[in-house]
C-alpha cells in the first residue's frame, strides 16, 4: 500500500510541476485567465499531461484506500474525480467567443463534476475522524465556496447579462478550487501513510516456529 501512495504522490507532484511550467511559459494573467485557455499556448500540451498525472495520482491513492478497507463511496469518488480530470484534458475547451462544441461541453461538465466530487469525498473522510480531518474539512469548505463563485457567472450569463472573465477574478477563483482539491487529495493519501508504515514491519516479520 505504501508503494501505491508514494507513486500517487509522485504523480501529483509531477502534474503540479507540469502545471507550474505551463503557467511560467505562457505568461498569461492568472487572475483573469482560466486554466483551460492555457491549452491554446505553445506549451499547451502540458495541460493535458498535468491533468492526466493528477488522474493517475488519484487512481493510485484510491486503490491504496480500497486495499486499506476505506469507505467505498470515497474510493469511488476519488476514481471518478480522476476520470473527470482525464476527460478535462482529453477534451479541450473552446476558444473564447466560439459557440459551445461537444468537446467544450464535455470539458465544462467534467470540470464541474470533478470540482464537486472531491469536496464531497473529503467531507466524508473528515467525518471518519482520520488524520488531518480538520484541515481537510477547511479545504473542502473553501473549495465548495469557490465552486459557487465559479458557477455564478454562468448563471448570470443565462439571464443575458454580459459578464466576461476580465470583469471578475475568474482565474483566481478557479485556481482556488484546483489547489484546495489537490490539497484534499494529498491529505487523503497522507492520512494513510502511518497505517501503511505500521503494516510494513508486520508484513516482513519472520514467523517463529515452535519446536
Amino acid at each position: 500500500m505504501k508503494g501505491l501512495l508514494v507513486n500517487g504522490f509522485a504523480a501529483i507532484g509531477a502534474g503540479t510541476g507540469a502545471m507550474l511550467t505551463l503557467h511560467a511559459e505562457a505568461g498569461l494573467d492568472p487572475l483573469h485567465t482560466v486554466i483551460s485557455e492555457y491549452a491554446f499556448q505553445q506549451s499547451g500540451w502540458l495541460l493535458p499531461a498535468s491533468l492526466t498525472l493528477f488522474a493517475v495520482g488519484a487512481g493510485l491513492i484510491a486503490e491504496a484506500m480500497r486495499r486499506a478497507g476505506g469507505n467505498r463511496w470515497v474510493v469511488g469518488l476519488l476514481v471518478a474525480w480522476g476520470v473527470s480530470m482525464f476527460l478535462i484534458g482529453a477534451f479541450p475547451t473552446d476558444r473564447p467567443g466560439v459557440p459551445l462544441s461537444m468537446s467544450g461541453g464535455i470539458h465544462r461538465y467534467a470540470a464541474f463534476a470533478a470540482f464537486l466530487m472531491m469536496p464531497v469525498a473529503g467531507l466524508l473522510l473528515s467525518k471518519a475522524r482520520i488524520r488531518y480531518a480538520r484541515a481537510m474539512r477547511v479545504l473542502c469548505l473553501v473549495a465548495l465556496g469557490a465552486l459557487v463563485l465559479v458557477v455564478i457567472p454562468y448563471v448570470v450569463r443565462m439571464f443575458g447579462i454580459p459578464l466576461t472573465n476580465d470583469d471578475i477574478p475568474a482565474g483566481l477563483i478557479q485556481r482556488t478550487v484546483v489547489v484546495t482539491e489537490l490539497g484534499v487529495l494529498a491529505l487523503a493519501g497522507m492520512s494513510m501513510l502511518r497505517a501503511a508504515a505500521l503494516r510494513a514491519p508486520a508484513a516482513v516479520r519472520p514467523v517463529i516456529r515452535q519446536a
